[in-house]
């Protein structure tokens, strides 16, 4: 799984999110945040509202909350979410001496970069692949 540093680099550097059955977030508070949460209508469903969306908490008896805002939570996505989120730009994945590295090829100037981004988890160097693709292309 993504670590908690890495997707919250990558939601202040722009990454939204629409939450959906499967997606995994924390909640952005020091008593909570090694606690992963995964939406699921049956627990954790996302609710939409013209003022915003909220994650409620379905039949949580054995603790007091019942919903969060979008805003006090951060979104910890899986590596199919990241390879999709790097589109085109993804050439591939390999493991090399105990780390994985993400291969990519990013728009430069007048014509393209290969990149590489290594990390101990598989979804740690898909997300350092996309913070650099955002930091590229808002840059």
């Amino acid at each position: 799984m993504i670590s908690l540093e890495l997707a919250r680099a990558l939601q202040e550097a722009g990454l939204r999110w629409r939450p959906a059955a499967g997606d995994r977030f924390s909640i952005d508070q020091p008593d909570l945040a090694d606690d992963v949460f995964t939406i699921s209508e049956m627990t954790v469903e996302a609710r939409t509202y013209p003022t915003g969306t909220i994650l409620g908490f379905n039949g949580t008896t054995e603790w007091a909350l019942d919903s969060v805002t979008l805003e006090q939570t951060v979104w910890r996505p899986r590596e199919d979410q990241l390879r999709e989120l790097l589109g085109t730009t993804f050439r591939r994945l390999e493991r090399d001496d105990g780390a994985y590295r993400v291969h990519a090829r990013f728009p430069a100037g007048t014509g393209t970069e290969d990149v590489e981004h290594a990390a101990v988890e598989p979804a740690d160097a898909y997300g350092a692949a996309l913070l650099d693709l955002i930091a590229r292309s808002s840059g």
